[in-house]
């Protein structure tokens, strides 16, 4: 397989792809919060198998790339890869979606802050990409921030830490995967479905209580794979298109949006220790953000998307 491109400069409609992502992403926590009527492990299972019905659809139109699909995973390697970026990215749907459900909200904010500083941490090892001191020193900024907490409860964020790193994980494996952002997810959801109808069909004594008992339940869960396919499918082309260091900017707006709305409207706890703790993590983003726009002159023209 050939390998994948790794851009160095930043494309318009990458940038667009990962704006809607995220704003997707940050708006999705309302949506959660309408299912608490299933288990998150059900909701994972759903969200999987509908995600690749919707996939499938257009794929099934163009059967040259299904070939692609499974040609990819008739192969040790496309297995490998995608077998791992699904894990990756169902570990980290599974723990967002239960830290919605029983109010850590602010906590998957937390985590999401905290990404894009693996995006570039893991940006440098992976693939070279070099970055200015004061980028690094905002690296500095929030793992100070994440130091409060953990002098403050004795104990570790781990739920903000495993969003953080299981997501960077999954930037990274699909960065370096061969496939492009349709035919990877694909790949991904054709691997992890089988495991989720099993889960579904062992675990809820019927098909109606696995589609949570009325019609209006099971419309919001076929509707899971048009809230999960839709931002993946533009992350999976900005991971692609832009480097991981604009990806990491422009990823703030998603936990942003998830801090509103953990905060004004469920109404989570703001403690003075979070409070400040979230604090030196914005801090940390304003000075990594306005760093890399005041480098971005330095970088050439993008080539043609």
């Amino acid at each position: 397989m050939a390998a994948a491109r790794i851009p160095q400069v930043d494309t318009p409609r990458g940038i667009a792809s990962a704006t809607l992502a995220f704003f997707l992403w940050g708006i999705l926590p309302l949506f959660w919060k309408q299912l608490a009527f299933l288990p998150p492990v059900s909701i994972i299972a759903h969200r999987t198998f509908w995600s690749l019905v919707l996939l499938l659809l257009p794929l099934m139109a163009y059967r040259r790339q299904l070939g692609v699909v499974f040609r990819t995973l008739s192969t040790p390697a496309g297995v490998g890869w995608y077998l791992l970026s699904g894990c990756f990215l169902a570990s980290n749907w599974l723990l967002y979606v239960w830290a919605t459900l029983n109010g850590h909200i602010l906590e998957g904010a937390l985590g999401y802050y905290l990404n894009p500083f693996f995006n570039m941490l893991f940006g440098a090892w992976f693939f070279g990409e070099r970055q200015s001191p004061l980028q690094l020193c905002a690296v500095a900024i929030a793992a100070a921030g994440v130091g409060i907490q953990i002098y403050a409860s004795h104990g570790v964020p781990w739920i903000s830490l495993v969003l953080a790193i299981t997501f960077a994980l999954y930037a990274v494996i699909r960065k370096k995967a061969p496939l492009g952002a349709l035919d990877g997810l694909t790949c991904e959801t054709l691997l992890l479905a089988p495991i989720g109808l099993i889960w579904l069909f062992t675990h809820h004594a019927s098909v109606p209580e696995a589609f949570g008992g009325s019609l209006p339940h099971a419309g919001l869960l076929i509707f899971t794979g048009i809230a999960t396919a839709t931002p993946l499918l533009c992350f999976g082309y900005a991971t692609r298109t832009i480097r991981l260091t604009t990806l990491g900017i422009l990823q703030f707006l998603g936990p942003t949006l998830q801090f509103l709305i953990g905060w004004a409207i469920y109404g989570e706890p703001l403690t003075s220790v979070r409070l400040w703790s979230f604090t030196l993590i914005w801090l940390a983003v304003a000075v990594y953000a306005a760093d890399a726009i005041r480098r971005r002159p330095e970088l050439p023209a993008p080539a043609a998307d």
